[in-house]
């Protein structure tokens, strides 16, 4: 006789998730606050909005942490990418101003796995802790035949708030204005299909804990650095390199350039290690890494100083790496 079809014997265990994020009840609410209301164990997260905003402006963001997953896979080390999915995105918002408020999740998987589904979340929550915002609700998927054991995805999702006036929209950019970069923990979360093209099986092992290393998280500091001194604007460095990230400066300001000085900041010696061992042009590899510049920062340049003082307070080196000029078209 047959056995009776079951959603367990298709490969999907919900008693399972189910334990898992009761033994992890603690982490998740040590990123809450009393912003966070109770929900009747549904499918959303409540987030009560503080009244001392006069005229908010809510700043989304989504983004997953890409093919670093290999890398963790094979290092077996995952804690750290749960970091990331929230840098990705609470970084993302701060370009804005705006303080995030909360993170949600996804995490979709073939079969789940207690020690890495584990490792993910407290990465999660780690990085909730880090960007001063709460976890509030998120989704684990069970996906047999989608994902091979042992394989996942997972992606964030972040809501931050900031007062219209304060808004960062890059029109105060001026000619004039330096641009100052602070300094990247490694890697972060991008180029990873060119770092494991580059890198073989060996190197892959030899620097899989310096690839590993989270992204950097940089909403405290700087929003410390906002109650002191008027930024003109800011950029995440990801997609795209800190060449392709670095005219974002001046998207919105029609006339302007970002001239950049290569060498004047300190490059970590792991890009040196992708370049030379895939060969990579040195151009190809500042259109697609942070080169060790993950956020870029504008401001008058009589502010660049007291900004760089604020980010070593916080243990962040940061470097006057250009300035922001008229563009040759647009010159008297």
């Amino acid at each position: 006789m047959a056995v009776a079809a079951s959603y367990r014997r298709a490969g999907v265990h919900i008693a399972k998730a189910d334990t898992l994020l009761g033994q992890l009840g603690r982490t998740i609410r040590s990123t809450q606050g009393p912003e966070v209301l109770r929900d009747r164990g549904q499918f959303a997260g409540l987030f009560a909005l503080d009244r001392r905003y006069h005229e908010p402006v809510l700043v989304a963001s989504t983004d997953g942490v890409g093919t670093k997953l290999k890398i963790a896979a094979f290092a077996g080390r995952h804690h750290g990418i749960g970091i990331d999915a929230v840098a990705m995105n609470t970084n993302d918002v701060l370009v804005y101003g705006a303080r995030p408020l909360f993170v949600l999740d996804y995490i979709a998987t073939g079969r789940l796995s207690p020690r890495i589904y584990r490792q993910l979340v407290e990465g999660v929550a780690e990085g909730c802790r880090q960007s001063g915002c709460a976890l509030i609700g998120g989704e684990t998927a069970e996906m047999p035949g989608v994902y091979e054991p042992g394989e996942y995805d997972i992606a964030g999702f972040c809501v931050g708030v900031v007062e219209r006036r304060r808004l960062l929209d890059g029109s105060a950019v001026r000619a004039g204005d330096v641009v100052v970069g602070l300094a990247s923990s490694g890697v972060h979360a991008n180029g990873f299909s060119l770092v494991r093209s580059a890198l073989d099986p060996a190197a892959l092992k030899r620097y899989a804990r310096t690839l590993l290393t989270p992204t950097r998280i940089y909403v405290k500091p700087v929003l410390a650095a906002l109650e002191r001194i008027r930024v003109h604007a800011m950029a995440h460095v990801t997609g795209g390199g800190l060449a392709r990230r670095l005219p974002s400066l001046v998207a919105t300001q029609r006339g302007l350039r970002v001239v950049w000085k290569p060498g004047a900041w300190t490059i970590p010696h792991i890009f040196r290690v992708i370049q030379d061992a895939g060969r990579i042009e040195t151009p190809e590899m500042y259109a697609t890494f942070n080169m060790g510049i993950g956020m870029v920062l504008a401001c008058r340049a009589a502010d660049a100083t007291a900004l760089q003082r604020i980010m070593g307070r916080f243990g962040i080196q940061a470097w006057s790496i250009g300035m922001v000029e008229r563009s040759s078209a647009h010159r008297a």
